[in-house]
């Protein structure tokens, strides 16, 4: 933490000074160390801790680059918040892990399988959120791969309280992960049929024109498999990325996303730069510029209410009091409304919501590192690989204050039920 808070430090004077440049390479290094004295104290690549550390700075390191005309210099507010996010969630993990004893997450060994009743989550699964599409569908009368000249095709297929069912297809690939790891079937029938569930359950992203839900699909399946193994080859997730490329081009095709309309938006300072490099960048760096937007804006706090939005909608209490969730969205550009993990956080209760808010996310960290020590049910790992990813995604969103979230969790909790009965 110390080394973290030097590099902090001197990319703070940096960026202050205007080297750009320098200032991202300082935090990208200190991410890079971060990430290193986790893995190697653990030796797990996908250790909690470590995995938000690398992403949560180095996201922040190639925001400090400031590649792009929509970046400014940021508030003293937003470094500081910047910072205590990282601090808080590190230092609570650490002192956890000083109280009770460090967690390396090794999995008891056991007798029993649990593959039948995965077998039977992912029937369902998939049969629900096929059904939940087919309705959409049916009831919007289109499919948005099909639908031309309409960049918000997938924004606007969405009917309330049946889109959770038809999203919640991307439990399914990492469930056979699962199914396949518990031994799988005897029978050669079920094999097949838990594949052919997995390509439905990856189909409909790709109807619905929805990268983010194929690439989160697949990222949880990844992590699954290291969770369950404690194990994973460094290279398979670039491997995975560059396999998934072709059909993220596709679906920005399918979008009606050219690269005029996209280089119009980004804004970049060097407009020779590939839409492949520039995109990832802006959907990274851009983040945190709509944070440094809240802060300089926000005229006053909402002291929960942001981060209750689960709340509202689940229960539909939005419909009948919409002023819960009529505030506006600080964002350096309309078309760019992804902010980081934090947003809401501050949104809420500025400076004291993200400290808190960090605190809990490390202490829920170390609980689910802790937990997998003793773990039976391998559901639990599906559990695991979704903070995974949502910390890994940290830039990206408020994960904890979205509904689909939770749902999801829910979602995994009842499979996780279901396998501990349907087993015995």
């Amino acid at each position: 933490m110390l080394v973290y808070s030097i590099c902090y430090a001197v990319s703070y004077g940096c960026s202050r000074a205007g080297w750009y440049y320098l200032s991202g390479g300082v935090l990208l290094a200190a991410a890079g160390y971060l990430y290193y004295y986790d893995y190697h104290r653990s030796g797990y690549l996908i250790h909690l801790r470590g995995v938000f550390s690398a992403f949560w700075v180095g996201g922040q390191a190639m925001a400090c680059l400031k590649l792009s005309n929509l970046q400014s210099d940021w508030e003293l507010v937003t470094w500081v918040c910047f910072y205590l996010a990282l601090a808080g969630f590190w230092l609570t993990y650490e002192f956890a892990g000083r109280f009770e004893g460090e967690a390396r997450g090794r999995r008891r060994r056991r007798n029993t399988s649990f593959a039948r009743p995965v077998f039977r989550c992912m029937q369902v699964l998939t049969l629900i959120s096929l059904s939940a599409f087919l309705f959409e569908a049916v009831k919007l009368g289109y499919v948005p791969l099909f639908v031309r000249g309409v960049p918000h095709a997938y924004s606007e297929f969405h009917i309330t309280g049946v889109h959770y069912f038809t999203v919640s297809c991307v439990l399914v690939p990492p469930l056979a992960v699962l199914f396949f790891l518990e031994g799988g079937s005897r029978r050669t029938y079920r094999n097949a049929a838990a594949i052919a569930m997995t390509v439905t359950a990856l189909a409909i992203p790709l109807l619905c024109v929805s990268r983010f839900q194929l690439i989160f699909s697949v990222l949880v399946a990844c992590f699954t498999f290291g969770a369950y193994q404690k194990r994973l080859n460094p290279w398979i997730l670039p491997a995975i990325l560059a396999a998934l490329l072709p059909f993220y081009v596709i679906l920005t095709v399918a979008r009606s996303h050219d690269i005029a309309y996209l280089n119009g938006i980004f804004e970049m300072k060097n407009s020779q730069l590939p839409i492949f490099i520039s995109q990832p960048y802006i959907y990274i760096a851009n983040n945190y510029e709509n944070f440094d937007c809240l802060v300089a804006a926000l005229p006053e706090h909402t002291f929960g209410i942001r981060m209750l939005f689960p709340v509202w909608a689940l229960t539909g209490l939005k419909f009948l009091f919409p002023h819960l969730i009529s505030f506006p969205l600080y964002v350096t550009k309309t078309e760019l409304t992804t902010v980081t993990l934090f947003y809401d956080a501050y949104y809420d209760f500025g400076i004291p919501g993200v400290v808190i808010f960090a605190c809990i996310l490390g202490g829920a960290a170390y609980c689910l590192v802790k937990k997998t020590e003793d773990m039976k049910n391998p559901v639990g790992c599906l559990f695991y690989s979704q903070f995974a990813v949502y910390m890994m995604l940290s830039f990206f969103t408020t994960w904890f204050s979205n509904p689909t979230t939770w749902f999801y969790l829910a979602v995994t909790g009842a499979a996780a039920v279901y396998c501990q009965i349907g087993r015995k």
